[in-house]
């Protein structure tokens, strides 16, 4: 349902915003630019290259510029996939800054006598570091949906730009630009509902969800009820794109179970008789906004807004994925047996054809549970990214989604074995989520004691599975052939090959 739904809205976007931007261009619309071939050879790059330069020339004023940017952007948005990285290729390097010219301003301020002349010179030199395609990229900002369309752009950028130093420039370029339009002040904080949100608003909802897919209309009918609560961000400039979402269950107690917490059957809850507010997804929504954050101010937003309307609340807590547990533990799986192991081929035996998975056995399962349970309560808590600040700063935590809450100041609470029983829970995590609690009494110090040292806040019951002797996880793989629950039919032969 996602992949339909994203490629309906998507096309709807762009064909009204290619009308629109074409309506302003008027004149300035030139059909052999706009025409060019979709993956945008060698022989149309000098007509790009004109257009570009049209658009900073100062000739005709604020109208002209702004129908020139918007000739040069429906132009970009006719491109296939492998002409729009061309075109970001031109932009890169052709429009970069002069770096003759910033050396030669260098010198000259370097060189000036007198207040007057060192300010002057030093104007000029703020001038010419700054990238021509700035400029232009500013000029966008003017356009109807051109936020949008250059949040977009950088969304293309970012992949593209891992391994090409001029890409990451125009990368950086982009990003502070945003960022600046970005600012948590300018946003919007709205409440969505199934009753008062608008269809193409929940197709959105539909298509961006990045946590648990909602799987049909009902599915999203059902976490919009009484006893949930959806809220997102929204930019002026964007008043119909949601920025990043928060999902949340009103419940009693601790959830600890995902299917449970969005079981479409289960009856709803009285939202006034709750004590516990339990965010169970956090989507962002714009994929060009990478790296600009705003979770952590809608998370403070979403619980004043909560325990204004509800004051029987007294917990904020998470029911979280693990995303990068599985990987992180084939990794060390590999370091234990050598390169030519292949732990995924293990994993595969050990749900083969005509056997329940692994997660489905009694059996198996609890002879995995604790290891699993340990290990996974050691990559949150200890595991640290390799990159990063060391030497200059803490190292942080090697999951993306434990950093997020460790940042904003949660502590790991309590680790769910089977909390998500889906494909992908099983597959990211052995099933396993972790309830992060929002304990406002210790925020400002769990926030401050991570990102100062890298310490991390937990439970005593997280602490004690970390004391426990928690086995090397060659030893559990080691052990399955011996103690693997057998069948009949179909003994575990073959497990260590």
């Amino acid at each position: 349902m996602n992949e339909t739904t994203t490629t309906g809205f998507l096309d709807r976007t762009l064909g009204r915003l290619r009308k629109g931007w074409r309506s302003i261009a008027g004149k300035s619309f030139d059909e052999t630019v706009a025409n060019l071939r979709p993956d945008l050879p060698d022989e149309d790059l000098d007509r790009l290259r004109a257009q570009m330069q049209a658009c900073l020339e100062t000739r005709g004023g604020e109208v002209t510029a702004r129908a020139n940017a918007a000739a040069l952007g429906h132009a970009y948005l006719a491109l296939n996939r492998a002409g729009r990285g061309r075109f970001l290729e031109v932009l890169a390097r052709d429009f970069d800054i002069d770096r003759q010219a910033v050396d030669a301003a260098a010198v000259r301020m370097m060189s000036a006598e007198g207040e007057e002349a060192r300010l002057e010179a030093e104007r000029h030199l703020r001038k010419v570091l700054e990238a021509p395609r700035v400029r232009l990229l500013t000029l966008f900002n003017a356009l109807p949906d051109g936020v949008k369309f250059l949040v977009d752009m950088r969304a293309e950028l970012l992949p593209l730009a891992r391994t090409d130093p001029a890409l990451q420039a125009l990368g950086r370029d982009l990003k502070r630009l945003l960022k600046t339009w970005f600012d948590v002040d300018f946003l919007e904080l709205r409440r969505i509902t199934w009753d008062s949100a608008p269809a193409a608003l929940l197709e959105k909802l539909i298509a961006y969800e990045a946590v648990h897919a909602i799987e049909s209309w009902d599915d999203l009918k059902n976490r919009l009820d009484s006893d949930r609560r959806c809220f997102a961000y929204f930019h002026p400039r964007m008043p119909d794109e949601p920025l990043i979402f928060v999902e949340v269950a009103l419940v009693n107690g601790m959830a600890v179970n995902v299917q449970d917490l969005l079981n479409e059957r289960a009856p709803v809850q009285d939202p006034a008789s709750a004590d516990t507010a339990i965010f169970y997804s956090i989507s962002n929504a714009q994929k060009g906004l990478a790296g600009i954050s705003f979770g952590n101010f809608l998370i403070k937003r979403v619980v004043a807004s909560l325990s204004d309307e509800f004051k029987g609340l007294k917990v904020f807590a998470t029911l979280s994925p693990v995303p990068g547990f599985r990987s992180w533990l084939m990794r060390r799986l590999s370091q234990e047996f050598g390169e030519d192991f292949s732990p995924e081929v293990m994993i595969d035996q050990m749900n083969r054809p005509g056997w329940p998975g692994w997660y489905e056995d009694e059996g198996a399962a609890q002879m995995l549970r604790d290891t699993f349970m340990n290990l996974c309560a050691r990559y949150l808590a200890e595991e640290k990214r390799p990159e990063g600040d060391a030497g200059t700063g803490p190292l942080k935590a090697l999951d993306a989604v434990a950093h997020f809450h460790l940042t904003n100041g949660a502590r790991i609470e309590r680790l769910n074995w089977m909390g998500d029983r889906s494909q992908k829970g099983i597959e990211q995590s052995a099933g396993i989520m972790v309830n992060y609690l929002y304990e406002f009494s210790e925020i400002e110090h769990n926030t401050e004691a991570y990102t100062s040292a890298g310490t991390v806040a937990v439970s005593l019951a997280v602490k004690s599975l970390l004391k426990r002797n928690v086995r090397n996880p060659g030893d559990l793989f080691r052990s399955i052939k011996e103690n693997w629950p057998k069948t009949p039919d179909m003994p575990p032969d073959g497990i260590d090959r």
